[in-house]
């Protein structure tokens, strides 16, 4: 099964196939910011992609809208709009995204 790797939380999550990363992040009991409920409508469950990027889905219209705008850079992506069909992705939650009440390490 295709596995999302988040550096700084620590965390592995198997990703099921079809599920976005944020759904497999919920489903593994993660807490993940993600302000518009995961419409792709704000930048907030954005995730740093450290490697791996080639595995995931092309990017959404809506990631190529913030990109175009400078609110998501080339090497991030929405956990709401990705997905892994295969293969392995390393990680790590932005500063601006992380929740107070969880424990993240450097």
């Amino acid at each position: 099964m295709p596995t999302l790797t988040v550096q700084n939380l620590p965390a592995t999550v198997p990703v099921p196939a079809g599920s976005t990363l944020l759904a497999a992040l919920q489903a593994a009991a993660h807490d993940w910011m993600h302000a518009c409920g995961a419409k792709g409508r704000c930048t907030t469950c954005r995730l740093i992609v450290v490697s791996g990027a080639d595995a995931l889905t092309p990017l959404t219209a809506a990631e190529l809208r913030y990109q175009a705008a400078g609110r998501l850079q080339a090497n991030e992506r929405l956990t709401c709009q990705a997905r892994l069909p295969e293969g392995t992705v390393t990680g790590r939650v932005p500063e601006a995204t992380k929740l107070p009440h969880v424990q993240y390490t450097k």
